[in-house]
């Protein structure tokens, strides 16, 4: 008769004793990890997440995207997608969608996997970017609907040395970017009010130094 620890049971299989405590006690670690994998298979993703994209057939559209504020990602020929409550694996089927048309003859083997920390909160917020021959160079946190020359004023206006005629907007845009130019002299003598563009977020303004003969 084979002993048993006090407050373990055993099973008889195929003639051999197996105390079912013990396994439990050794199984639990396997079997934590697989919940943990579990869980965070489900986890959903949102604004400030980093991702990492793969496409095994085209891996030129691999990269790594941040979930920008309003919960969407943008990737090469799939367009602006809302990320933000998906899953990774709904993301990767979004993508399978949206690209198949690109590879008719191919079964897209795409992941996607979270790839970072969360970006803080206060990095989320929409900013326009001011450089150049300013009072204060740096990033502005645009809340509410804002214009070239107020975004001018936060910055603490135009500085001695500033190329008045010759101020830039560079803005991102698909599949490159836009840029405006401002002639900051005509608008104050009441022209090129057009230029006064309303900015968006990510926009970047440029003041140069201007030449010795402007």
């Amino acid at each position: 008769m084979t002993a048993v620890l006090p407050g373990f049971y055993s099973a008889r299989a195929g003639g051999m004793e197996i105390s079912m405590r013990f396994l439990i006690l050794l199984l639990g670690p396997v079997l934590g990890l697989a919940v943990l994998a579990s869980a965070a298979a489900a986890q959903t993703l949102k604004p400030g997440d980093s991702l990492s994209i793969s496409v095994m057939q085209d891996p030129k559209l691999d990269r790594q995207v941040l979930i920008d504020p309003s919960g969407q990602i943008a990737v090469p020929l799939a367009g602006h997608i809302r990320a933000e409550g998906l899953t990774p694996q709904a993301l990767e089927r979004i993508l399978k969608e949206r690209l198949k048309d690109n590879y008719k003859d191919e079964d897209l083997d795409i992941t996607v996997g979270l790839s970072g920390t969360t970006v803080p909160e206060e990095d989320l917020k929409p900013k326009v970017f001011i450089t150049g021959e300013v009072g204060r160079p740096g990033a502005y946190v645009v809340r509410q609907k804002t214009t070239l020359m107020q975004a001018i004023a936060l910055a603490g206006g135009l500085g001695p040395y500033a190329a008045k005629r010759r101020i830039m907007v560079r803005r991102k845009s698909e599949p490159g970017e836009n840029i405006y130019t401002f002639d900051y002299r005509a608008y104050e003598a009441g022209q090129d009010l057009e230029g006064n563009i309303t900015l968006q977020a990510g926009d970047v303004i440029m003041v140069p130094e201007r030449g010795l003969f402007e």
